[in-house]
């Protein structure tokens, strides 16, 4: 009796084949009914996380609010107190409301290493000069100073929300978010019409608008008093200070940042996928928070698990809120004040010298429209999982970070051993693309890291583009490097 032609015996080669090439799946294929459940579950409280901290001070207060939710107690308020922190105990330290350290203690001494997932909670986005407000030709009118690598044109003509935080000469700290709810008013930077753009359009697009033109209208009403200067703009620090109770002075100082005021929204008409603002890097940020959160309850794990979420990555990753800051050496040298009731330096350079760290940041997911700038052997794509990036930086890898052989196997391993899909992934062909993240920075404590993230379109515009499965995969991706590195 024959066999039916699906079940011929497969020959050779196709054994072969199956044995030794490396097949980048699509998730979408193999995941079970219950495993969709719980990516469009995770999706929808990602996409909530998302539009409550759209900068890096909401962000991190929304992830501190939950951490006390599950227990997490102030490092801080602890160091001052006699005793130690046992297997279990879970605790954070939150830097001048950037940046952010947590962990659940293990079961193994810090000297034998931990685990660490970093990512950073910064975006791309629009800040105010110092002396932002002026009046010209009977408007009001906000000076800006870009944040970070962006397209300028792309902030044009668009509706933009004001975060702020303010501190007055009563020393009073105010935040302040416009834009945001239904009922609130926007703001936006201006573009030339076509009917006038002849000469705009014959430009590079780097040059269609400059840094400097980056201007938000703010207000067009005037005060009503026909003997005041710049009526306009009195009328808008007057609005200002009757809600807010802040003078012109105290914008020298502020932190103003405009982004855009729109929701993220499920994406095509499969709701395949999610776009909005700043899913670099606050895709891989909550990915990380909700793989250290299951560590939370329940036996304590083996090594102490960690999560870092730091600032200024877009800008390099410098001053105290960065990770080129002492904020996550302080914070493990804390943890053996607390758990060895004692400092060591050695200890804590043993501790740093046997950790490991996923470096958790976004990749540029192959785009079809622009094919040209990418290798389609090195790129990642959507739906085929969590991106491992051996090495970073530009041209000749300047800048950037490259994990060894020995620990990209350790990964991998996890990652086949749990069934996380994962792909290849680089930062577009070797002259055309590059970048860093904050791996080069902890891996100069003599941290083993690689880079590991979710592939993103459109990166760095106000309405960047993820897929939902490649968010979930990060997920179980980092939760099983937690519990197995």
């Amino acid at each position: 009796m024959g066999t039916n032609s699906g079940e011929e015996k497969k020959t050779e080669g196709q054994q072969l084949s199956e044995k030794l090439f490396f097949e980048i799946k699509n998730c979408w294929d193999t995941a079970t009914g219950a495993e969709l459940e719980e990516v469009e579950t995770f999706g929808k409280a990602y996409k909530q996380f998302l539009d409550a901290g759209k900068t890096e001070r909401e962000f991190t207060r929304h992830t501190v609010e939950l951490l006390k939710e599950k227990g997490f107690q102030d490092l801080n308020s602890l160091l001052n107190e006699k005793g130690t922190l046992s297997p279990g105990s879970k605790v954070y330290q939150l830097n001048r409301d950037k940046s952010l350290v947590f962990a659940v203690i293990g079961k193994r001494p810090l000297t034998e290493g931990i685990n660490i997932v970093g990512a950073h909670v910064d975006s791309p986005r629009i800040d105010l000069k110092t002396n932002p407000i002026y009046e010209d030709s009977e408007l009001a009118l906000l000076d800006t100073h870009y944040y970070g690598g962006i397209k300028p044109y792309q902030w044009t003509a668009i509706a933009l929300a004001m975060h702020g935080t303010v501190v007055g000469k009563d020393g009073k700290k105010r935040d302040i978010c416009i834009g945001e709810d239904e009922g609130d008013p926007v703001f936006t930077i201006t573009d030339l019409l076509p009917h006038l753009a002849r000469d705009q359009m014959q430009k590079k697009a780097a040059d269609f608008i400059d840094g400097e033109g980056l201007d938000i209208l703010a207000g067009s009403r005037p005060y009503k008093d026909p003997k005041a200067k710049d009526k306009v703009k009195l009328n808008l620090l007057s609005l200002i200070h009757d809600k807010y109770g802040i003078l012109e002075e105290d914008f020298a100082g502020a932190e103003f940042e405009f982004v855009p005021a729109q929701k993220a929204r499920d994406l095509g008409l499969d709701r395949s996928m999610i776009g909005g603002y700043g899913h670099d890097d606050r895709s891989c940020s909550f990915a990380a928070l909700k793989a250290l959160l299951d560590f939370s309850g329940g036996t304590p794990p083996e090594k102490t698990v960690v999560c870092l979420l730091t600032d200024k990555e877009e800008v390099g990753s410098m001053g105290n809120t960065g990770a080129q800051s002492r904020l996550f050496e302080n914070f493990v040298a804390y943890l053996g004040v607390k758990t060895l009731n004692s400092y060591s330096e050695i200890a804590l350079r043993q501790c740093l010298g046997n950790s490991s760290m996923l470096s958790a940041d976004v990749n540029a997911a192959f785009d079809p429209n622009f094919d040209s700038v990418f290798d389609k052997k090195t790129s990642s794509y959507f739906g085929k999982g969590l991106v491992l990036s051996k090495f970073t930086g530009r041209g000749g890898k300047a800048g950037g970070s490259e994990a060894n052989a020995e620990f990209c196997q350790k990964v991998q391993g996890i990652l086949n051993k749990n069934t996380v899909r994962w792909q290849y992934g680089e930062l577009g062909k070797v002259d055309k693309g590059g970048g860093g993240t904050i791996a080069l920075h902890v891996a100069n404590l003599g941290v083993e890291v690689l880079d590991c993230g979710i592939p993103v379109l459109s990166m760095h515009s106000p309405f960047e583009v993820i897929s939902k499965i490649d968010l979930y995969t990060a997920y179980r991706g980092y939760l099983a490097f937690l519990r197995e590195a």
